[in-house]
């Protein structure tokens, strides 16, 4: 029940890789200014933080986030020597149902959309039943480092890739507000650090590097030949962040949110999870320049 003066939101969260930490300081904007999230509608990270959220479980996903480091991130990366992708994403999704716990979309208190993309018949699928992490994790198979995702006979890839700020499930949710984070914002030329607590980063230590080095180490153990080169995979990300952002203004355009909320696409590289506090942080900061009138 709505408390006075309190208003529901439908939250539409944005694909971005690690930029959608931001995510989670947006969200604790909202909670501490009065409103009620109702709804969430997500692609791709935003379909991971929104699900989490949903569960009630953000509190317990964010301590971990804020703890991670780049060997932290790199144990839960499960190597698919499959073409079709560098990681098969079971591992990290068994540790996200350790955190969380197994659940159905149907039972969580906020209503609940991720948003992927069917490789096969080229469009959008909505998936708001089921189970919450097989919605997560199809949501999620971003291109060339995710395996597909196998649901329900259909290989299902990234949200980002055709819908990258999923406003449209929102359309009959009949809440206040409609909200939507966009993680590929126009490049901000000046990028700064936010708050003291992010943690001080060697430029040559990438996550790249470190899951290159990761790879190259297992290849070595089980006697493969060749060496795996992830500057392919800089190049892809790079792409597929240009792709999002033009696709992401297009949609915003269309269809556009009661208020939108700009991540800049260089915030943080894609695969930067170890820079949680920051984005956090720039979440926070980035809701209140944009949403502070409505409060006013």
């Amino acid at each position: 029940m709505l408390k006075r003066d309190e208003k529901s939101v439908s939250l539409v969260l944005g694909s971005g890789g690690a930029r959608g930490l931001a995510h989670i300081g947006v969200i604790h904007w909202l909670e501490e200014n009065g409103y009620r999230i109702a709804s969430i509608s997500g692609s791709s990270m935003g379909a991971l933080i929104g699900g989490i959220y949903a569960a009630g479980k953000l509190d317990v996903y964010e301590k971990l986030v804020r703890a991670i480091s780049k060997l932290d991130i790199v144990t839960l990366l499960d190597i698919s020597w499959d073409m079709s992708g560098l990681v098969k994403g079971d591992k990290l999704i068994n540790k996200l149902i350790d955190l969380v716990g197994d659940q159905q979309i149907e039972d969580l208190p906020v209503s609940f959309t991720a948003v992927a993309t069917d490789l096969h018949d080229q469009k959008e699928v909505w998936i708001n039943s089921g189970n919450l992490f097989d919605a997560i994790r199809a949501s999620i198979s971003l291109p060339f480092f995710f395996t597909p995702f196998s649901y329900k006979g259909t290989d299902l890839i990234d949200g980002g890739v055709l819908n990258p700020v999923p406003i449209a499930p929102t359309f009959g949710d009949g809440t206040d507000l409609t909200i939507a984070v966009n993680l590929g914002g126009r490049i901000d030329e000046h990028p700064k650090k936010h708050r003291a607590e992010s943690v001080e980063r060697d430029e040559d230590d990438t996550l790249a590097e470190t899951i290159s080095r990761f790879i190259e180490s297992l290849g070595k153990s089980e006697g493969r030949r060749g060496e795996v080169d992830l500057g392919m995979y800089d190049v892809a990300n790079s792409a597929f962040d240009a792709m999002q952002g033009s696709i992401a203004r297009q949609k915003l355009a269309a269809y556009p949110p009661d208020y939108s909320i700009e991540i800049a696409m260089n915030a943080c590289g894609m695969l930067e999870f170890d820079r949680a506090a920051e984005m956090i942080a720039l979440g926070y900061e980035k809701a209140e320049y944009y949403l502070k009138g409505i409060v006013r």
